[in-house]
């Protein structure tokens, strides 16, 4: 018989290398894959052992998309001095710098309240050069904001970005004119969202960075690593040698509901009820039986407003509205300020101990002339 046995060697072998072959070519074919990828796309590699997405190298892209809509504000004021000599009152010409923001492509730019009031000319340098004397649409006192207009053509409208969507540690980049150093660019982190109780406007809403704000930063953009505008930079913690990163911004979601209203009636339509509230201690609130921090006191009513028309009087405890727990006097101001006039409130309060239920029709909220 012949000899089989190479042939069955053959066989058992032939299998074995085809396998070995296949699986060397995937292998290099992986690493090829790999190799391009750590090439190309960087970002999309995990960090070192935390198996978070790695930090990009640069914000160049969020810097291009962004910078184009952020313009420069130069305004000139009359400044009343008196002389000591004579005690005439003279006037000169202040000029100011700071910086707007352009949010669609109809002309519309935001910037601060308190860059524009008093302002006797207004003009802006958009990021080609070009200058422009814009019209003062409207202003929003209490939230510091105010809408300018121009007619001019092509503008780089900024892309909106969604300020309920930012996280404590988000990377944020300012972007203005600070000591009229122009396409001036800072970085820093998110430090904090919802920031109040800093006496610097009614509704206080701000978002805490420690990106470097700066005189002349006044209106102009916070964006994330998107290039999507967040807020409006508007104001730094009093500065002293001991104070530094830390500043203020108006989210952008407040931005939008300012300029809609400005757009549709020239002005910002609030709610308003017509009471002056204070919050309780800690010893009062004990001394009432209420229990959770919850209640707001009825310090003082306006005559014939729409509290004292609901029959809430003075050193009434208000415990909740529209269903509510209120804790301070800024959530009853947000919740009232936040509904059109004419709508009802249901209030929960307490008086001599014993609780009842109010309801308040809403009046327009009183605005302060800012001209």
């Amino acid at each position: 018989m012949p000899d089989t046995s190479w042939f069955w060697f053959w066989r058992r072998t032939f299998p074995l290398k085809s396998a070995l072959v296949f699986l060397l070519q995937s292998i290099v074919v992986g690493l090829a894959v790999a190799f391009l990828v750590v090439l190309l796309r960087p970002d999309l590699l995990p960090g070192i052992g935390n198996g978070t997405v790695a930090a990009p190298m640069s914000y160049a892209d969020a810097v291009d998309l962004s910078a184009p809509a952020v313009a420069n504000v130069y305004t000139k004021r009359l400044v009343a001095t008196t002389d000591d000599q004579s005690g005439r009152t003279r006037f000169r010409v202040s000029t100011n710098f700071a910086s707007a923001v352009i949010i669609d492509a109809e002309g519309y730019l935001v910037t601060n309240y308190h860059v524009v009031a008093d302002a006797a000319e207004i003009r802006v340098q958009l990021a080609d050069g070009r200058i422009l004397e814009p019209e003062l649409v409207g202003v929003d006192i209490e939230t510091d904001l105010a809408l300018l207009k121009t007619d001019a053509e092509s503008l780089p409208a900024i892309r909106l970005g969604s300020s309920a969507q930012l996280r404590i540690g988000d990377v944020v980049l300012a972007i203005g004119n600070p000591y009229g150093l122009t396409k001036s660019v800072t970085q820093g982190i998110v430090s904090a969202t919802g920031r109040g109780l800093l006496d610097l406007v009614t509704f206080e809403n701000f978002i805490q960075t420690d990106a470097a704000i700066n005189a002349g930063n006044s209106g102009g953009a916070l964006v994330n690593a998107r290039g999507e505008l967040v807020g409006i930079n508007t104001a730094v913690l009093a500065q002293d040698s001991g104070t530094e990163g830390i500043g203020f911004a108006i989210p952008v979601d407040l931005v939008r509901g300012v300029v809609d209203q400005i757009k549709l009636h020239g002005r910002v339509i609030r709610g308003w009820l017509g009471l002056q509230p204070d919050d309780l201690t800690s010893a009062e609130r004990q001394s009432l039986g209420l229990e959770n921090d919850i209640g707001i006191l009825l310090v003082s009513l306006d005559a014939g407003g729409p509290a004292a028309l609901a029959g809430l009087r003075r050193g009434d405890v208000i415990l909740s509205i529209n269903g509510e727990p209120i804790v301070n006097q800024r959530q009853a101001l947000l919740i009232t300020a936040g509904t059109a006039p004419g709508e009802t409130l249901e209030i929960v309060a307490l008086r001599d101990g014993e609780r009842f239920t109010a309801t308040a029709v809403t009046a327009e909220r009183p605005a302060t002339d800012p001209f």
